[in-house]
């Protein structure tokens, strides 16, 4: 057996010849290996030699002995050390032992004395070596960390971090089977438990979840494993063939009405795109993620087929004017009963329409949008209206369905109207609000006066022109023809509409006069204004 490897490093000459001398070493099963005068060189000496064992005096110069064994518990963890001195001082004997030194030993040092040390260095380098070279040991060891490792490497599969050798070769390593061919992963999420409706996605119950679904798959063609992965639980697939995908869906909803029957919880699984070979799993992980964001789209599916969605992307839900101010006019005028009944039509098309989550998303920040504007036009602060935590990255995916999210929309709409009605201190308000909402539903008439206003509104046309001036700053026909310009504005920059049919939707029947008003409003004629010269 190969001697252990000694280091000695002493200032007194005579000290490291009688040591060197008197000590056998071979029988001890040691090997002197190097001697040093100072603990600078010691320290040199150790970084090239690598000792198991450092003898090293505490009073040395250049570099004491305590250093060099602070260094030394750096570069060199396993190397053990003993210290010798001829001081009998307490302190330094506190500082080895802090720096889990084996031995301190005073000077004049016996060999025999020395000897016993060494001897008991044996006993301990021994028994750590055999633990070293026994092959079980490691083995076992390495078993029980198969799980953990194997975990780990599906997880940085589905997360895209492995090269196609590197898959390979921990797989192999792993002594697990990833053949070629068709793979689809399906994300399994804890929609909520039964009994609470709470969403619990704890690991222990993710575990239970696991647990079921291994007992529980069975489909032909189709081998399935297993793994924890974020806040859900993976299953990876391997089809015989692609086509099996959609018999795989009925399997995993199959799977989650048993569920519910065994465990009480309601299970929600997202499934991507079939893949070939698992070099491809994280782009299905992926598509997998993307279809459960589509939950709160699909209140009554439990599995979500990414393939199944964002097919037509060439439609579109879009928040128009009237849809703008209806929800205007219900949030400043309406009832509760007039505001829910609009929010639930803006819902009810969102589920109607069945389009990629990025559209619906887009089609719910246009509500958000359009409750911000309604916000600071009518003087209410946004944080009154969403939370004082909001900050406008507000997302669909933050709802688990369609249903809460329309709850939210109902509770901002309503703490909005609250808070403007409390700012309409009078009558004159209300009345002037309804005014400009007849104005916005009225501008395209070319009959509409003051008289036809206030006969719909009931009041003398003097009252009325005095009140809204008070109020708005303009006068009646300042604020028709601003509402008819703005109107004419937006059709000249989104539709292809002829000059003299842009005048008749705006209410001017004379297309000449229409030109007119438009100019001495933006400086510029119609047509200029189209060719992008204006506005």
């Amino acid at each position: 057996m190969e001697p252990y490897r000694v280091l000695l490093a002493d200032d007194e000459e005579e000290i490291r010849a009688g040591i060197s001398r008197k000590i056998d070493w071979s029988s001890l099963g040691f090997a002197l290996v190097g001697e040093a005068e100072n603990g600078a060189e010691a320290l040199e000496l150790a970084e090239q030699l690598r000792p198991d064992v450092v003898l090293t005096d505490i009073k040395m110069p250049f570099m004491d002995g305590i250093e060099l064994c602070r260094r030394l518990k750096q570069s060199l963890p396993a190397s053990k050390l003993v210290v010798f001195s001829g001081f009998d001082d307490f302190e330094y004997a506190r500082q080895a032992v802090g720096m889990n030194v084996f031995e301190y030993i005073l000077k004049p040092i016996s060999a025999p004395e020395l000897s016993g040390v060494l001897e008991r260095l044996k006993a301990q380098l021994d028994e750590q070596r055999m633990e070293r070279c026994n092959i079980e040991a490691l083995r076992s060891r390495y078993e029980e960390s198969l799980p953990l490792l194997r975990e780990l490497f599906y997880t940085r599969l589905l997360d895209g971090q492995l090269s196609p050798r590197l898959i390979k070769e921990r797989a192999a390593e792993y002594e697990i089977e990833l053949p070629e061919g068709t793979w689809a992963v399906a994300l399994v999420q804890v929609d909520c438990l039964r009994e609470s409706g709470k969403v619990e996605r704890d690991e222990l119950l993710l575990l239970s979840v696991r647990a079921f679904l291994q007992e529980h798959f069975a489909m032909d063609g189709c081998d399935v494993r297993s793994v924890l992965y974020n806040d859900a639980v993976a299953l990876l697939a391997h089809l015989d063939e692609r086509q099996r995908i959609y018999p795989l869906m009925e399997e995993l909803g199959r799977l989650c009405k048993l569920a519910d029957s065994y465990l009480g919880v309601s299970l929600r699984v997202g499934l991507g795109l079939p893949c070939f070979g698992p070099q491809a799993l994280h782009s299905s992980a992926e598509q997998a993620r993307s279809a459960l964001d589509y939950r709160v789209l699909m209140d009554t599916d439990n599995v979500i087929y990414i393939g199944d969605l964002e097919s037509d992307r060439s439609a579109w839900l879009s928040l128009e004017e009237e849809d703008q101010r209806a929800l205007a006019a219900a949030v400043k005028l309406g009832s509760e009963g007039q505001v829910e009944q609009v929010i639930g039509g803006l819902m009810e098309r969102v589920r109607e329409s069945r389009l990629s989550l990025p559209q619906c998303h887009l089609f719910f920040l246009e509500i958000v949008t359009c409750l911000i504007k309604l916000a600071r036009s009518g003087g209410a602060e946004v944080e009154e209206v969403f939370g004082s935590d909001f900050n406008g990255l507000v997302s669909i995916t933050d709802f688990r369905s369609l249903e809460e999210l329309e709850r939210w929309l109902d509770g901002c709409c309503l703490k909005l109207r609250e808070l403007l009605g409390r700012r309409r201190t009078d009558s004159a308000w209300r009345l002037v609000e309804s005014a400009k909402d007849y104005i916005d539903r009225s501008y395209s008439d070319s009959g509409l006066s003051v008289e036809t206003l206030c006969s719909h509104l009931h009041l003398s046309p003097t009252y009325f022109s005095t009140l809204f001036k008070r109020e708005t700053g303009m006068s009646f026909t300042a604020y028709v023809t601003n509402v008819r310009m703005e109107q004419a504005a937006r059709l000249l920059r989104d539709t292809e509409d002829k000059t003299y049919l842009i005048a008749e939707k705006t209410g001017y029947t004379d297309p000449n006069y229409f030109s007119y008003v438009f100019r001495r409003r933006f400086g510029v004629t119609p047509s200029k204004y189209r060719s992008g010269e204006g506005g």
